[in-house]
């Protein structure tokens, strides 16, 4: 990537530890949040010939599925800071053998963006490890087409998050709390909080916000699986849900501004 990168840090972490260990994963967290890829393609209301937007698109997960609702007329663009998962995406986007998806490795929160270009901007788990929150959505605006929808999910608090809470307060017995973070960092939960996503949104101009919470079922694994997951991540504390084949209820994915005005 040549052009500039507002958040150096993240874009340091996805390209030589997250990105790297989830595409080493095999698909392992795509199958476990699988309903959710469902939950973002229903709430968006994405139709045929809609061009869209994908922030964050990783593995192209929820990429195909985009390309696939819009059909050969319309057009989808994945946009992600970590090359070793858009090179994961390339790869299943070449095997969905779909012609109407493009790839883009870009800091969406200062990339220059075609305006008036896109029907959806979206995102799955994409849009929480910005720098400057208000300064990406104000940057994304200008790229929706008047009366463009924003679509988005993300995680609510930890508490509500059993798959999480649940290895989380079993390490913090063996090895003490962890350091405080500052309020909304970037990060996983930085968007946990309905009134501060809301003033985000506000502020980059976007209007018709709606905040749903949903909770789709988040599926564990076969106990073969969860063993080959964790000797993956030997160095670092499994999140994978404590019941193999089961699935869990996940409270607090929310699905914010579905859909939003961008005009």
């Amino acid at each position: 990537m040549t052009e500039s990168i507002a958040n150096t840090a993240q874009h340091e972490y996805w390209n030589t530890v997250a990105g790297p260990r989830w595409v080493g994963l095999d698909g392992f967290v795509e199958r476990r949040i699988g309903a959710v890829n469902d939950l973002l393609l229903a709430r968006s209301e994405v139709r045929k010939g809609d061009s869209v937007i994908e922030i964050g698109c990783g593995t192209g997960a929820a990429t195909v599925p985009f390309a696939e609702a819009v059909g050969p007329q319309g057009r989808v663009l994945g946009v992600d800071i970590s090359e070793p998962m858009l090179a994961a995406a390339q790869r299943r986007i070449a095997e969905s053998g779909l012609a109407n998806i493009s790839l883009m490795e870009a800091d969406a929160q200062v990339h220059p963006f075609e305006p008036d270009r896109f029907e959806l901007i979206a995102s799955r788990f994409g849009v929480m490890f910005f720098a400057d929150p208000v300064a990406a959505f104000s940057n994304l605006l200008p790229a929706a087409q008047p009366g463009g929808r924003l679509c988005f999910v993300c995680w609510g608090p930890l508490e509500e998050n059993a798959h999480w809470l649940i290895p989380y307060k079993i390490a913090e017995r063996h090895l003490g709390p962890p350091e405080p973070r500052p309020a909304h960092a970037p990060g996983p939960l930085a968007f946990s909080d309905p009134a501060y996503v809301r003033s985000i949104l506000d502020t980059a101009g976007f209007t018709n916000v709606q905040i749903d919470k949903e909770t789709p079922d988040i599926q564990s694994s076969t106990p073969e699986e969860e063993a080959r997951h964790r000797k993956k991540r030997r160095s670092t504390p499994s999140l994978s849900a404590p019941w193999p084949g089961s699935s869990m209820r996940s409270t607090p994915t929310r699905l914010y501004a579905r859909p939003s005005s961008a005009r």
